[in-house]
C-alpha cells in the first residue's frame, strides 16, 4: 500500500508507485493539498474512501475549507449570515453553561445559616445529646395529674367551705353544678342528633334542688315530674321529627343530673346534714384515690376493657379498701356509727361510685366522645367529676337513714 512520507523533503517521493495488486490508498485524495481540488456540485457531498459523507459547505461559491483557504460565505449572506447547522451535530446542541433550562433549572446555593449559639451558663439542655426533645408522655391514668389535683382541691374547698359556712350558699353551688352538668349533657347528646330542650331542663334542675331543700323527698319527685312534662311540651313546638329521640334524651338528663344530685339537697336540710355530706364526699375521694394509686402500681387485669380500659380489678380492690377503712373511722367519730357499719357504708359508696364512673364512660362510648367538655383542666368536663358522686349520694342517703336516722 502507499503512504505519505511523514517527513516531506527527506528524499522520499510523496507519491510512491503502487505495488501491483495493492489496494488503493483511501487517504490518497485528501493526503495532500494538490490532490484535493475543490469538488464540483455533482460530487457534493464529498465522501471519504469508506463511502461516508464528509461535513463541509456545498460548492459553487458557498465556500468551504478548500486547499486550506478561509471559508467564504454565500453571496448575499452579509457580514453575519445564518449559521449552517450540521446534521451530525444538530442532535447535540451546545448549551450555555450559565443558561437556565426547563429540564435543568439552576439551583441557588443555600444561604449560610447562623452559627449555633453556645449554651448559656446555668441552662440545661432540653434532652440528651443526639436525641430530640419531645412532649412528655401522659401518665398511666391518662390525666394531667397536677392539674387534676389542683382542680379537685379547689372544687372540694368550695363545696366544704360553703357547706359549713352557710348552707344556702351550698345549695346555690350545687344548683350551679347541676346546671353546668345539664348543659354538658345536652351538648354531648348532639353527637347522635338528639336535641333535648335545654331551657326546661335547666329550670327543672333549679326547681328540683329548691323543692328537695324545702319540701323533702316528695318535692324532689314532684320536681322531676314537672321537668319531664315541661320538656315534653316545649319539644312539641319544634315539630314531630325526632320527637321520641329528643324526649328520651330529656328524661335521661333530668334523672341523671338534677334528680340524683338532689339527694344532696335532702341531706343538707337535715340538722347534721353538713357532716353527712362531708362523710359522703370523703368516701368518694378515698375510693377514687385508692383506686388510682393501686391501679397505677399493681393494675394488671382490666375490669371493663370495652368501657373503661384503664380500670383494673386491682384498682377496684384499692377503691373498696380505702373507702371502707376511711368511712369506718369517719362515721364512728362524726356520726357515732359502729365501725363495721361504717365499713359497709364505705364499701357500698365505693361500689356506687365505680358504677357511676362506668355508667358515664358507657354513655361517652355510645356518643363516641372522650370527655363531656373541656371545662376543667385535667378532668375534662364537670360531669366527668360528678359521675361518681351522682351515684354515691342516693346510696349514702338511704344507708345513713338506716345506720344514723336523723333526729
Amino acid at each position: 500500500m502507499s503512504y505519505l512520507d511523514p517527513h516531506p523533503g527527506s528524499g522520499t517521493d510523496a507519491h510512491r508507485a503502487r505495488h501491483t495488486g495493492a489496494a488503493p490508498d483511501p487517504y490518497a485524495r485528501h493526503s495532500h493539498p494538490d490532490a484535493n481540488p475543490s469538488p464540483s456540485p455533482d460530487d457534493w457531498p464529498p465522501r471519504n474512501g469508506n463511502g461516508y459523507a464528509v461535513p463541509g459547505r456545498p460548492p459553487g461559491g458557498h465556500g468551504g475549507y478548500t486547499n486550506g483557504a478561509v471559508p467564504a460565505y454565500p453571496p448575499g449572506a452579509g457580514d453575519d449570515p445564518e449559521p449552517v447547522v450540521d446534521e451530525q451535530t444538530a442532535a447535540y446542541p451546545v448549551v450555555d453553561a450559565g443558561a437556565q433550562t426547563a429540564a435543568y433549572p439552576m439551583v441557588q446555593p443555600p444561604e449560610p445559616s447562623e452559627p449555633p449559639r453556645r449554651r448559656q451558663p446555668g441552662k440545661r439542655r432540653a434532652g440528651r445529646p443526639g436525641t430530640a426533645a419531645g412532649p412528655k408522655p401522659p401518665s398511666r391514668a391518662g390525666r394531667n395529674l397536677p392539674a387534676a389535683i389542683g382542680v379537685g382541691v379547689t372544687l372540694g374547698a368550695v363545696l366544704v367551705g360553703t357547706l359549713f359556712a352557710y348552707r344556702p350558699a351550698f345549695l346555690v353551688v350545687i344548683a350551679l353544678a347541676f346546671s353546668v352538668g345539664i348543659w354538658e349533657m345536652t351538648r354531648a347528646v348532639r353527637a347522635v342528633d338528639a336535641r333535648p330542650p335545654m331551657v326546661p331542663l335547666l329550670a327543672g334542675g333549679v326547681l328540683m334542688t329548691g323543692l328537695a331543700w324545702q319540701v323533702g323527698p316528695d318535692g324532689l319527685l314532684l320536681g322531676l315530674v314537672v321537668t319531664v312534662l315541661a320538656a315534653l311540651v316545649w319539644r312539641i313546638g319544634d315539630g314531630w321529627a325526632g320527637y321520641r329521640r329528643d324526649l328520651t334524651a330529656s328524661v335521661l338528663i333530668a334523672v341523671y343530673v338534677p334528680f340524683l344530685g338532689g339527694f344532696a339537697a335532702l341531706m343538707a336540710a337535715m340538722p347534721d346534714g353538713d357532716w353527712r355530706i362531708f362523710v359522703i364526699l370523703a368516701a368518694v375521694v378515698l375510693s377514687d384515690t385508692g383506686g388510682y394509686a393501686v391501679g397505677v402500681l399493681l393494675g394488671r387485669h382490666p375490669m371493663a376493657p370495652s368501657i373503661s380500659p384503664k380500670k383494673s380489678w386491682e384498682g377496684f380492690g384499692g377503691s373498696v379498701t380505702a373507702a371502707a377503712v376511711g368511712s369506718a373511722l369517719l362515721l364512728y367519730f362524726l356520726l357515732d356509727v359502729a365501725p363495721w357499719w361504717g365499713a359497709v357504708f364505705g364499701v357500698a359508696v365505693s361500689v356506687a361510685a365505680v358504677l357511676g364512673d362506668l355508667a358515664e364512660s358507657m354513655i361517652k362510648r355510645d356518643l363516641n366522645i372522650k370527655d363531656m367538655s373541656n371545662l376543667l383542666p385535667g378532668h375534662g368536663g364537670l360531669m366527668d367529676r360528678l359521675d361518681s358522686v351522682l351515684f354515691a349520694v342516693p346510696t349514702a342517703y338511704f344507708l345513713l337513714t338506716l345506720f344514723a336516722p336523723p333526729g
